[in-house]
């Protein structure tokens, strides 16, 4: 993708993320579509040896595609929306690939993180996707801003930190629609998945699927819940 091509406003996103860090566009072809996604070319100086499912407190978790994103992107385009400006959210997008996927197959999509420069990343690639409307906005689970209720609510490897999980649940109570649906995706090793749908379950039907797939030459097997309220 040549950032030349950018619309002015990203292509000054675009410079300004490279004062920081190093960045290239990586495509995700997924059933027969492309995302151009801005991604961090050189992860080891942030990354610094810490593994994401033992040092959760410091790892930063916005700045890698993850597997179950990946998993949760196929799925978006797999299950269309069901009405016209079918309005979708995804929470601790990070680089957004799953809720870019959504704005390609059709849905309404707000895109959200905590903290500004994330949201940089995902504005530029959507617009180096050609994508238009898509929403970036910040979003506290602690002090969360007042936005409409959404139809679908998504997120990829976000249940790493137990004292987040009262908060999320007070997200979806006040942001999914009556008659809206969760899909939520994770690596079988994020341990507190578990625990975290224990709590849901007094609130939401949950169902699960598997999918396996291969990185890294290793086999990883993506846990995708979905919830509708009881």
């Amino acid at each position: 993708m040549d950032p030349a091509q950018l619309p002015e406003k990203q292509y000054a996103r675009l410079r300004e993320i490279r004062k920081t860090y190093k960045v290239d566009f990586e495509p995700l072809r997924l059933r027969g579509k492309e995302i151009q996604l801005l991604q961090v070319t050189d992860l080891e100086p942030l990354l610094a040896g810490k593994d994401p499912f033992k040092d959760v407190q410091d790892f930063p978790f916005w700045v890698k595609l993850w597997e179950a994103a990946m998993v949760l992107a196929d799925l978006m385009l797999t299950t269309p929306p069901t009405q016209e400006d079918h309005t979708l959210l995804e929470l601790g997008a990070g680089l957004g690939a799953p809720g870019l996927a959504a704005a390609l197959a059709g849905y309404k999509v707000t895109l959200t993180d905590y903290e500004p420069h994330i949201l940089d990343f995902q504005r530029v690639s959507a617009a180096a996707t050609g994508l238009k409307g898509v929403e970036c906005r910040l979003l506290d689970w602690l002090k969360p801003p007042d936005l409409p209720r959404f139809d679908t609510i998504i997120g990829a490897e976000i249940l790493f930190r137990e004292e987040f999980f009262a908060p999320l649940l007070n997200i979806f109570r006040s942001l999914l629609a009556d008659q809206g649906v969760i899909y939520l995706a994770h690596d079988v090793r994020r341990k507190s998945l578990p625990k975290f749908l224990l709590l849901a379950e007094k609130e939401y039907e949950i169902a699960v699927s598997t999918r396996k797939m291969r990185s890294d030459d290793k086999e990883l097997t993506i846990i995708v819940n979905r919830l509708t309220r009881r």
